[in-house]
């Protein structure tokens, strides 16, 4: 598309920086905290603070594919992607710097923002491949739909990106570290796949909302059938 008919809207930048916003507080604010509850008739719940929060990002992402389409969607995980990493970068140049002697939070400092390496190579690697097969199953499913149940194309697409998120990021970060038994892992990958495709259903209604005021303001709704589905390239 030429520069002289590509269109442009309203809401798809603010929806973009909407994205990108919780993609960095999920990785960088939740990850430090484990929480816990206790859920009625089962017992104490343990989980990662961020993965209350982190299932928004996939749902701005449905947002976008759903009415702008792949190609804008695979521009705003581009940019997450490399605000992710700046931010990252970022974190580890303030922690390795050397405290004032008279400033005393520098272990409290580490444990929220010093994660390893491995652990920030293994969540970009996850949301990278989850994010593009969330939004390549939602435009191919809406397609196939002619537009109808948008509710199945939201779970259904995160339930796919979710479960590729959770079953990279958790071996890719912690097999072999002791952090978490080994043993453990397919137990935790569960639980954090299945809260966050909770919060997505949570969410429905709130994303029925959200893409019919989007169609509505910007007279656009989508339909990837011509679309190059590359993830390499960087045209909207």
């Amino acid at each position: 598309m030429s520069a002289a008919t590509r269109r442009s809207y309203r809401y798809y930048d603010l929806v973009m920086a909407a994205f990108v916003t919780v993609l960095i507080c999920s990785n960088l604010i939740g990850p430090a905290k484990i929480a816990q509850v206790e859920v009625p008739g089962v017992g104490p719940y343990v989980f990662g603070a961020g993965v209350l929060f982190f299932p928004v990002s996939y749902i701005f992402g449905d947002v976008l594919t759903e009415v702008y389409g792949y190609a804008r969607a695979r521009k705003a995980i581009w940019t997450g992607f490399a605000a992710l990493a700046f931010a990252s970068f970022m974190a580890t140049v303030v922690v390795a710097l050397p405290p004032a002697p008279f400033w005393p939070h520098q272990t409290a400092y580490e444990i929220a923002f010093g994660n390893a390496w491995r652990v920030v190579a293994a969540s970009m690697v996850a949301y990278f491949y989850g994010e593009f097969v969330n939004s390549f199953v939602l435009a191919k499913m809406k397609v196939a739909q002619g537009g109808r149940h948008l509710w199945m194309r939201t779970i259904g697409s995160t339930i796919a990106g979710e479960a590729i998120d959770s079953a990279l990021f958790y071996p890719l970060a912690f097999y072999g570290t002791g952090i978490i038994p080994n043993e453990a892992l397919p137990l935790v990958m569960l639980t954090q796949f299945v809260t966050k495709t909770l919060v997505e259903i949570a969410f429905t209604p709130v994303t029925y909302k959200v893409v019919a005021f989007l169609k509505e303001a910007e007279q656009e709704d989508y339909y990837d059938r011509t679309t190059d589905f590359n993830p390499f390239k960087l045209e909207a």
